[in-house]
């Protein structure tokens, strides 16, 4: 077994803690795990899987990072790989000084966002993983859309075996579309579902960057774009937009965990409409995205799984 380590110095405010809760969304995901101090995560690295132990010695400055990296096999540039592949998903080097300014002179979202200082808006390692989270979540309560994607990574995905536990990563196109209808069903999919799954999975192994123009498309462009896969409709297409591509602009209308916190935060009397939700959130743009990760934070706080700070704006 061979081991790396390095050390990470993100763009403060930073905890890691909230950035990774905002990941996650639920104790019991297995993709993305946190024992209350380390972030572990299997990621792929040239195609073989590497065990990643993310943890912080400093909170909240300097909020410097340990990395623990493991793989089987030998590989050029392993740290380099995993610290840009963490970037990606952990945010480390984003600077939210423009949101920080906003947020202070809003006084409806000032005490929210000083309650969660350091969280950075988190993105899914691969658009590929973005659609298939939102396929498993959709009509179903977050809890069991998670729950399908524990057993869709721990049946199709990579394993990675330390000697004390077994870790896998989430499944690969060519692993998915190896699958049929009936051996997605069978972990708990819907057959609309299982052939959403199916057919993108097909497509990107056939096609490996079919995805990859999004990433320079407009927003627009991109709802052009995905709308017309299977199982992408509103909801599906702004939430790749800010969970994959890490559009912070976008806040999901559509998202009902969402409405139900914005109508929380804004006293409002009835769960506010899509347009409504819009309008409300327009004047929180081009940072709206990070409103609805620190409506999130604020609900697993009111459910007692993450610990607010209460720091002053920087």
């Amino acid at each position: 077994m061979i081991q790396e380590s390095f050390g990470v110095h993100p763009h403060p405010p930073f905890r890691l803690d909230l950035t990774v809760w905002a990941l996650r969304r639920r104790a019991h995901n297995r993709i993305d795990q946190w024992d209350g101090t380390t972030y572990t995560r299997v990621l792929l690295v040239d195609q073989v899987p590497v065990k990643v132990e993310v943890s912080q010695l400093h909170t909240p400055s300097p909020p410097d990072l340990q990395v623990n990296v493991w793989s089987l096999e030998p590989g050029a540039g392993l740290s380099t790989r995993v610290k840009e592949a963490l970037q990606h998903m952990l945010g480390f080097s984003l600077d939210l000084a423009g949101f920080y300014a906003l947020a202070e002179q809003n006084p409806t979202v000032s005490p929210l966002v000083q309650r969660f200082m350091g969280m950075k808006p988190p993105r899914f390692p691969s658009l590929f993983e973005a659609l298939l989270n939102a396929f498993a979540c959709q009509q179903v309560t977050l809890d069991v859309g998670l729950l399908l994607l524990n057993r869709l990574t721990e049946t199709y995905g990579l394993r990675f075996a330390d000697g004390e536990d077994v870790y896998h990563a989430f499944p690969r196109p060519e692993e998915i579309a190896a699958a049929s209808i009936e051996d997605l069903r069978a972990l708990g999919f819907s057959r609309q579902k299982a052939r959403a799954m199916l057919e993108l999975a097909t497509r990107l192994t056939q096609e490996p960057h079919a995805l990859s123009p999004l990433e320079g498309m407009t927003n627009e462009e991109v709802s052009s774009a995905l709308l017309p896969l299977r199982g992408v409709g509103r909801w599906t297409a702004e939430y790749v937009l800010l969970r994959g591509l890490g559009r912070l602009e976008t806040f999901p209308g559509d998202d009902v965990g969402a409405q139900r916190n914005l109508q929380r935060l804004l006293h409002l009397a009835e769960k506010p409409t899509y347009d409504t939700i819009k309008a409300l959130t327009a004047p929180w743009n081009p940072y709206a995205g990070l409103i609805y990760f620190h409506l999130l934070l604020d609900a697993l706080e009111k459910h007692g799984v993450v610990a607010a700070a209460r720091l002053p704006l920087p």
